[in-house]
């Protein structure tokens, strides 16, 4: 039989992106076995029935997989375990009486809409600044036309786990988007349906990358501790070959 816990809660408030923000201390009984979102239900439901305004945060899936839940939770972007999602953490991985403070993405580029909701368009210009992918759109082909090896079928999808939620960005001192943007180039770059815009892309990408105000990689490998699907380092590096490799070619 599990115990209900006690839990003091310090939420960032914040009106919108030109208001000042404030920490706002709040008591919620909450059970073991509930999720973090929905712990944040029930203090959105005293909050509603106390006639407050409930705290707005973003979420969709809750399975880990569309990445809109972002919290920084007691300093650490999808909070204390490794590999998962804030949706995906539980209230047993705390304790009863514990105070726990919950922030948003901290980042210039990702500007707070309301609480613990902020603004990642910044990621979508990002995307689409890198164009489309030129392929023949005619009849469907087999599946097995074009051979891939598995090693690097197996290196394009890790990098195609990312979920781009902004936890790399969040984590980082500088604020910057290089393991997201260089999880994007990696996935395309690998495969055959990548190459006829390889080189435009990722010169594309960065240059949205450095536009939107993200900024220079630290080399500390916080993002990669804090990322929820654990993107490897090593795709900032093929990043930082392929935009040379560009540059080189006069793109």
């Amino acid at each position: 039989m599990t115990h209900d816990m006690n839990i003091k809660l310090k939420v960032w408030r914040q009106e919108n992106t030109q208001a000042p923000g404030r920490f706002e201390e709040h008591q919620v009984v909450a059970n073991p076995d509930m999720s973090f979102l929905e712990m944040f239900d029930v203090l959105n439901e005293q909050l509603i029935e106390a006639g407050k305004d409930p705290i707005a945060f973003d979420h969709d899936c809750r399975e880990g997989i569309c990445g809109m839940c972002s919290m920084v939770i007691n300093g650490r972007p999808h909070g204390p375990k490794r590999g998962i999602t804030t949706c995906q953490l539980h209230m047993r991985s705390f304790k009863d009486g514990d105070t726990i403070t919950v922030e948003p993405w901290r980042a210039n580029a990702f500007p707070v809409i309301k609480d613990l909701s902020v603004n990642r368009n910044a990621f979508d210009r990002i995307i689409a600044s890198g164009g489309f992918v030129s392929v023949n759109a005619g009849n469907a082909v087999d599946a097995n036309a074009i051979l891939i090896p598995k090693e690097i079928a197996d290196e394009a999808f890790e990098a195609a786990t990312c979920i781009g939620c902004g936890a790399c960005v969040s984590a980082c001192k500088n604020a910057s988007a290089m393991l997201f943007v260089g999880a994007k180039v990696t996935q395309l770059s690998m495969l055959p349906q990548g190459q006829p815009e390889r080189e435009s892309r990722v010169v594309a990408m960065v240059n949205q990358m450095d536009a939107e105000g993200f900024g220079a990689c630290t080399n500390t490998g916080a993002c990669a501790a804090e990322c929820p699907k654990q993107i490897p380092l090593s795709v900032i590096a093929n990043l930082n070959k392929e935009y040379y490799k560009a540059k080189l070619n006069g793109k």
